[in-house]
């Protein structure tokens, strides 16, 4: 089996796939727990381990495992989680050094692994040219053309993010339930705050959209995914796809390129 790995800045999602046989590339089960900066190779190990007890799957089954992560602390312990519980070494996913989705980007270097991960999958299930919006720490909306090309991307605070940033501010908020109001002028301080925050990022991300739309020439489809993509598309009129699972799907998809191209050798 293969175990992929996404490290974001407020989660860790891990995801187990069925490399071999006729169930190759099925998604056996999908998890994910808290980042924090100072988790050990250990932490993590016992965290998968226990995981994987649970769906009774033995440890020895996870022969490969990828590595998406924007959280540069946590590359050793990752590193040490895969080679010394797994016995294997972890493959990173680096946009610049990837051939399946070429990235046109200024500086390739820059671009996350997550950001070009969930490029990979959405073209390799939906096809090009394609928008990926993804929905977490940061909500992100990425371009790929019909060439099957990165174009690049626009980068925002997150809904949690920017939630919790004006909480902070200001005393006399506190936290509300984060759902569509009844209308966008707020009766009261919740449905005010949910006005804001639930259509004012519907309205960011559909204007967004539609100016990436309209600077790739097409009307590209828009797929949303991460781990909030729920609080908002479902609202938003421009998406036709919603996919939890794009970053893993791409993940798996650069695993068995990069395993072919060493064959190919």
């Amino acid at each position: 089996m293969l175990l992929a790995v996404e490290a974001g800045n407020t989660n860790i999602k891990f995801g187990l796939f069925e490399m071999d046989g006729p169930a190759a590339g099925t998604l056996v089960h999908t998890w994910r727990s808290a980042t924090n900066d100072e988790l050990t190779g250990d932490d993590l190990a016992a965290a998968i381990d226990g995981m994987l007890r649970l769906i009774n799957v033995p440890r020895s089954s996870v022969k490969r495992i990828v590595i998406s992560s924007v959280v540069p602390p946590l590359y050793r312990a990752l590193t040490g989680m895969a080679q010394g519980y797994f016995g294997c070494k972890p493959q990173f996913l680096s946009a610049a050094r990837q051939t399946l989705v070429p990235v046109k980007t200024r500086h390739a270097s820059e671009l996350g692994a997550d950001l070009i991960a969930g490029a990979i999958g959405a073209v390799a299930k939906y096809g090009a040219p394609i928008i990926i919006v993804q929905f977490g720490t940061a909500t992100t909306v990425a371009a790929v053309n019909a060439s099957g090309e990165y174009l690049g991307t626009a980068i925002a605070p997150g809904v949690e993010v920017s939630v919790d940033a004006l909480i902070g501010r200001a005393a006399k908020l506190s936290s509300v339930p984060l759902i569509k109001p009844p209308a966008a002028i707020g009766i009261d301080t919740p449905t005010a705050l949910q006005s804001g925050v639930i259509l004012g990022f519907v309205g960011q991300v559909e204007y967004l959209v539609g100016q990436f739309r309209r600077e790739l020439g097409t009307q590209a489809r828009a797929v949303a995914t991460g781990g909030l993509a729920d609080l908002i598309a479902p609202h938003a009129s421009v998406f036709e796809l919603r996919d939890e699972r794009l970053v893993l799907d791409g993940l798996y998809q650069w695993a068995v390129a990069t395993s072919r191209a060493k064959l190919s050798r």
